[in-house]
């Protein structure tokens, strides 16, 4: 079947469905808005090859109840401010019966009182604990929160023996948030913050808070909360001042790319990540085994790019939204909300997933695996 494409100006909206004569009855509109463009277009980059692939994937096989899908896309290039608008674009013009996507949490918390409002089921592909936490009626998220990402750290750092550390957060949204959970959750591991400095998400050298960071007296060891270009920057100036503590990343850098980017001076970085990204290093017996390794084989022959847990959450967000189109047997708003709300054991790239009136992530500290970076590719800390 072929695609068909929709191109309307930049910040454009991308309609895509592979819908032809085929199907007679009316699409499901999957909205998305996602940060294809700017500072955050690695994370929405991905997000979107993958909606588009899938969405393109499930037409050919018949659709879902017999309804081709329809993709309706923006671009919010990284800004919240235009998330805003497009996402009232998505529910009074496109009125789009799902949204999956904002990228970031900047993106996602714009959208967030719109999507209540209106009432519309909202999967969110972004990290900050904020989005769910207090639960929000329409609103779920996929990828592992913020806070989850620095328990996973800081258990390892316990293993360790580091209880002295530096923080070093971006300003972005998602910087922001996790230095917030990070702070809230030290104690709770034993681990004191020594150091705190903060750098913007367009900062081009973080040498000043690296070299104050460097100079505290007892730290053990630095952990850098931080999506994009930023957190690379950041492990080259490392490198360039010759720190040889270890470093930690958050999951807002696991991607192909921040390997790429950081280059040598990524080498023996430690950071929590999906287990998407060493598909061919899990065992046989793990259940995410299948999954993660057909949606790379997918990604990778379409694309012939690498995978990013990104692309995964796009993946997981679409793949819930069908399911639970499925299980309420058609695209009335109240009745998705609640199956989406009573998802159980679902098996995506990002973990387990169990939703609950109480949980809309459904995901638990076993989803987070963590990896060290060694010879310029992902390992697993056993």
């Amino acid at each position: 079947m072929k695609k068909s494409w929709k191109t309307l100006l930049a910040g454009s909206a991308l309609v895509l469905g592979g819908i032809s004569g085929a199907f007679a009855a009316d699409p499901i509109k999957i909205g998305s808005i996602l940060s294809v463009t700017g500072p955050a277009a690695f994370l929405g980059d991905p997000e979107l090859k993958t909606l588009q692939m899938y969405v393109d994937d499930i037409n050919k096989k018949g659709g879902v109840l017999g309804r081709p899908l329809q993709l309706v896309h923006y671009d919010d290039g990284s800004d919240a401010n235009k998330a805003n608008s497009f996402a009232k674009r998505l529910i009074d013009d496109d009125k789009v019966d799902v949204i999956v996507g904002g990228t970031t949490t900047g993106s996602t918390m714009s959208m967030v009182p719109l999507v209540e409002r209106a009432g519309v089921p909202f999967i969110s592909l972004a990290g900050a604990v904020v989005i769910v936490e207090p639960v929000k009626k329409w609103v779920f998220k996929t990828p592992h929160t913020d806070r989850m990402a620095a328990e996973k750290v800081f258990e390892d750092m316990k293993k360790r023996g580091i209880a002295k550390v530096a923080l070093l957060s971006e300003t972005s949204g998602f910087g922001q948030s996790g230095k917030k959970e990070t702070e809230a959750v030290a104690g709770k591991y034993g681990i004191t913050l020594v150091a705190n400095e903060t750098y913007g998400p367009k900062d081009t050298d973080v040498s000043p808070q690296l070299t104050k960071i460097k100079n505290a007296p007892g730290v053990q060891a630095v952990f850098v909360f931080g999506l994009g270009q930023g957190p690379a920057i950041v492990t080259k100036n490392y490198k360039q001042l010759g720190i040889t503590l270890p470093l930690y990343q958050s999951h807002g850098v696991a991607s192909e790319e921040y390997i790429k980017l950081s280059g040598p001076a990524a080498e023996g970085v430690r950071l929590p990540a999906a287990a998407l990204l060493v598909a061919d290093k899990l065992p046989a017996s793990d259940p995410q085994k299948p999954v993660v390794v057909a949606y790379t084989k997918a990604f990778n022959e379409k694309w012939k790019a690498d995978v990013s847990t990104f692309g995964g959450h796009a993946y997981d967000g679409l793949m819930l939204a069908v399911d639970a189109i499925k299980r309420a047997g058609g695209t009335d708003k109240a009745k998705v909300r609640d199956a989406i709300e009573a998802t159980k054991g679902y098996i995506g790239t990002g973990g387990k997933v169990t939703m609950s009136p109480t949980d809309h992530m459904g995901l638990d500290l076993s989803a987070f695996r963590l990896l060290e970076i060694k010879n310029g590719d992902w390992t697993l800390v056993q």
